[in-house]
């Protein structure tokens, strides 16, 4: 699957960039399904995005600066609002009027759990991820991960779901090669989406023992996973000892080939309970550990599940697959491939 060649993949909500990287003021750039948009905050604080294309002679307006909300292109110095439409056009006369078209395409925008989300579509088929657990003022919110990875995001969904890759790819972190078999899961399908509910032993080495309050060697996951469609899932995992740790991960779009991991979490302890630090150093081991396999694999990820093969575990990728196939067909379209394929 080629992402940049299904249009319907245009009517999600992306995660694209922390909000903390515009609060100086200045524009920057995103690439989302092959999209090149310029992002900054008008004069309410708000986040806006806009091709990043000045329509005068095409130079990149993230180039340029903001000035009053609005954004100047570095080249003539023409202003443009957050809807796209020029406001300023400094060759001209005060009293010329500027012409209509003098305008960029304009998209739609958003701030939700410290991130800035795009819809390169006027009309989203849904409206941004829920996480629940980062809308409770009693928990915390640790943002862990923003890299760029060269993999799609169906492989980075999938791996999320997959329980049999544990005992080896995450062997220096929590799992145990001695225990091969996955854990079994309860599959529940949703319009959108879908929901996984598993107990899953894991190995509790000391890194985590202190991140979780528990000493013992070896604990339980109690796992409630959500896929999002298309990219991003929340893994909300509970201890024996009620400690609630919730992950938020996305692999936004860049390109066919690119994805930009998106991850914070949610807990309901605090600072002088398990430090931030530390909390994001097992993570994203855990993470990175996932990296080096992942960007290993085809990119583009075939729909048709004839094309590869499959065991027990792969379930939860097999209905992902064939949920998109769905929506490639409500919307009109035929999964988009590279041509050996």
């Amino acid at each position: 699957m080629l992402v940049t060649q299904q249009p319907v993949l245009n009517r999600f909500w992306y995660p694209v960039m922390p909000i903390a990287k515009l609060i100086d003021k200045m524009p920057d750039a995103f690439e989302l399904l092959g999209q090149k948009i310029v992002l900054w905050l008008d004069t309410e604080g708000q986040p806006v995005a806009v091709r990043d294309r000045c329509c005068h002679r095409t130079a990149k307006l993230s180039k340029g600066t903001v000035i009053n909300g609005c954004i100047q292109c570095a080249y003539h110095g023409w202003l443009y609002n957050g809807q796209g439409v020029c406001v300023k056009v400094p060759q001209s006369s005060p009293d010329q009027k500027i012409p209509s078209s003098y305008k960029v395409d304009s998209f739609k925008c958003a701030e939700r759990y410290g991130y800035v989300w795009v819809c390169l579509d006027n009309e989203p088929l849904l409206p941004i991820p829920s996480v629940p657990e980062a809308e409770d003022p009693a928990n915390r919110i640790i943002p862990q991960c923003y890299d760029l990875w060269q993999c799609s995001g169906l492989r980075v969904m999938e791996n999320s779901f997959d329980n049999a890759h544990f005992s080896f790819v995450h062997a220096a972190s929590f799992g145990s090669i001695e225990q091969p078999k996955p854990a079994p899961s309860e599959i529940t399908s949703l319009d959108f989406g879908l929901v996984i509910k598993s107990e899953v032993p894991v190995i509790n080495p000391p890194a985590q023992q202190k991140n979780l309050g528990m000493t013992e060697a070896y604990t339980t996951r109690f796992v409630e996973s959500t896929w999002h469609m298309p990219f991003s899932r929340t893994l909300k995992i509970t201890y024996p000892n009620g400690l609630m740790h919730s992950i938020f991960t996305a692999a936004t779009p860049v390109s066919d080939r690119t994805s930009q991991i998106v991850q914070f979490c949610v807990r309901n302890d605090t600072e002088a309970d398990a430090s931030a630090e530390d909390i994001i150093a097992f993570d994203r081991q855990v993470v990175l550990e996932d990296r080096v396999v992942l960007e290993t694999t085809n990119y583009d990820t075939p729909l048709d599940v004839t094309v590869e093969q499959h065991m027990p575990s792969d379930q939860p990728g097999i209905v992902m697959r064939r949920k998109l196939l769905s929506l490639f067909k409500q919307h009109g379209e035929k999964e988009q491939l590279l041509p050996f394929q």
